[in-house]
């Protein structure tokens, strides 16, 4: 049954993907599709340990669960509008309601925005954050003072003039509710960093500005319980870039594994000044009051539970408060576990040649995870010519260039700790293991930032001759071939975005961050093989036995 399930899909997939036109394909198409892809994610029950808590403590997860619970309504508003139930009520097929509601709407984040529910086309590139008919050009021409702002949406009025409406004002109703749920927790919170980030991440929900609640945040130390809530990343904004969607972790430290991680933060300067490029792309001073910690999440909700699941978080990212204050970088430790257990390793053992399987560790994925999220810190945030922040000059290009950096510039800091012995080597694990990432990582499709960043990865370290395909299938990894072709392409990536070269980026985007024929085909394998693309949580209170 599971095999002819799984062949099913894979037909309708290449049915759907041979459509030029949405309405060739069937309403059979759609749902052996839907239903081969919600098939294709492991579920996993989202717990922790909560000995470890006080009953104050335990009083406050159902407030801060139920507040976080909040952001799921108000990201499908902005990823696919306010008729989510018309939507849901029109869907009888059980799998494919399940899949939309996996995705927040009707396209497949992990496989490049594919519609998968009759009557829709290609995905808007601004979500619902702009009018569907809107033209980037036709904004960039308005006098709109906040056009690019990252706490509006744009709408038309009854003439058809562009407009904007605030983040709380659009959302006030279910905004007022969640910052009511955080002050109802901070009135039992006893560590007071935690009580004060409460109060006043509270009145930035429902007031948009959210700087001085970031500056609370970074400055909590002594905290067991933890969330991020708000309007925080800007992925969803294909357009520009520029809006924030709403997302929220409710976490528990495990503070023996955050003990371990406290050094590295004090190294970055001297890393940054060893990355392999001109000294000229490398002058800033990274914050080194940047916190390392892990932690277990026990909720997921809005952005960061679509699609592929986070693991690690790197915030904030206001880079006027990162160079003043630093980031705290975030080690999802229970996902990552779950991650690496349900989806690496059967992918090593499909793909990794066996003499070099025993190579693909935990340890090693949990560094070069969290690496990408401290490289974050690395590099550079403003060009070296005058067009501003990074971020301004790349546009809709700067999302996927970044993460693309935080991956190889991750891999460049594990390289020297491991030289230094302040990570345990051999430096082969980690190399290994990261080879067998990018092949998990690409599965995250075209479509989305991280696996963009990583098809660059793969093709350049292809390229290269870092990795090769041998007769028997495996991938076997040049170990001195992928130290260089690590610094060279950390090189051209912060050469590129010290430039603020957008043109050349958009470039290597098209030529580089591509799905080639030989990997799709493998990939292909993968969901033969029944292998998982990502994790869908069983989560909640009840989950947690509150």
């Amino acid at each position: 049954m599971k095999q002819y399930f799984l062949a099913t899909g894979i037909i309708a997939l290449m049915a759907l993907a041979a459509c030029n036109n949405q309405q060739d394909a069937t309403a059979t198409d759609y749902n052996n599709y839907a239903a081969q892809r919600a098939a294709s994610f492991a579920t996993v029950k989202l717990t922790a340990d909560l000995a470890s808590l006080t009953e104050k403590e335990k009083q406050m997860l159902p407030l801060l669960i139920q507040a976080a619970d909040i952001m799921n309504e108000l990201y499908w508003q902005q990823c696919y509008g306010d008729n989510k139930d018309s939507l849901l009520n029109s869907i009888t097929d059980a799998a494919t309601k399940k899949f939309v509601e996996m995705n927040y709407g009707p396209w497949d984040k992990l496989n490049s925005d594919t519609p998968f529910v009759a009557g829709f086309g290609e995905k808007p590139h601004g979500a619902a954050f702009y009018p569907a008919d809107m033209t980037k050009a036709e904004l960039d021409s308005s006098s709109l003072p906040d056009k690019h702002g990252q706490y509006s949406i744009v709408r038309r009025d009854a003439n058809g003039k562009l407009y904007t409406i605030p983040y709380h004002i659009a959302f006030k109703p279910a905004l007022e509710k969640a910052a009511a749920l955080l002050k109802q927790a901070a009135a039992l919170a006893e560590d007071p960093g935690l009580k004060k980030h409460l109060e006043i991440r509270a009145n930035a929900l429902t007031t948009d500005n959210y700087n001085a609640s970031d500056a609370t945040w970074l400055d909590m130390k002594n905290n067991t319980l933890d969330i991020v809530i708000g309007a925080i990343e800007n992925y969803e904004d294909g357009l520009y870039n520029a809006r924030n969607a709403y997302e929220a972790y409710v976490l528990i430290k495990d503070k023996e594994w955050s003990s371990r991680l406290a050094k590295f933060a004090a190294m970055l300067p001297e890393l940054q000044q060893g990355i392999p490029v001109e000294a000229k792309y490398k002058t800033e001073k990274p914050g080194t009051s940047s916190d390392l910690n892990a932690y277990n999440v026990v909720y997921y909700a809005g952005q960061c539970n679509s699609g592929g699941k986070t693991i690690a978080v790197n915030l904030p990212n206001d880079e006027e408060l990162q160079k003043t204050k630093g980031t705290r970088r975030l080690q999802l430790k229970n996902t990552m576990q779950a991650k690496f257990d349900n989806i690496m390793l059967p992918i090593a053992k499909a793909f990794i040649d066996p003499s070099q399987l025993a190579q693909v560790q935990f340890d090693a994925f949990f560094a070069n995870v969290m690496f990408h999220e401290v490289a974050h810190g690395l590099g550079i945030k403003n060009t070296i010519n005058g067009k501003g922040t990074v971020r301004a000059a790349l546009q809709e290009q700067s999302s996927w260039l970044e993460e693309a950096k935080a991956d190889i510039l991750g891999l460049y800091m594990v390289t020297k700790l491991v030289e230094k012995g302040e990570l345990p080597g051999p430096i082969e694990n980690y190399y290994t293991t990261f080879m067998a990432g990018i092949i998990r990582s690409v599965r995250f499709g075209a479509g989305e930032a991280h696996g963009k960043a990583n098809m660059l990865a793969f093709n350049f370290f292809e390229e290269k001759g870092a990795f090769a395909k041998n007769t028997e299938g495996y991938y076997t990894v040049n170990f001195e071939k992928f130290r260089q072709a690590m610094n060279e392409l950390s090189s051209l990536i912060l050469t590129l975005q010290g430039n603020g070269d957008k043109a050349a980026t958009e470039k290597l985007q098209q030529e580089k961050a591509i799905l080639k024929p030989a990997l799709k085909k493998d990939l292909d394998q993968l969901r033969q093989k029944g292998i998982p693309v990502d994790v869908v949580f069983e989560q909640g209170t009840t989950v947690l036995g509150l």
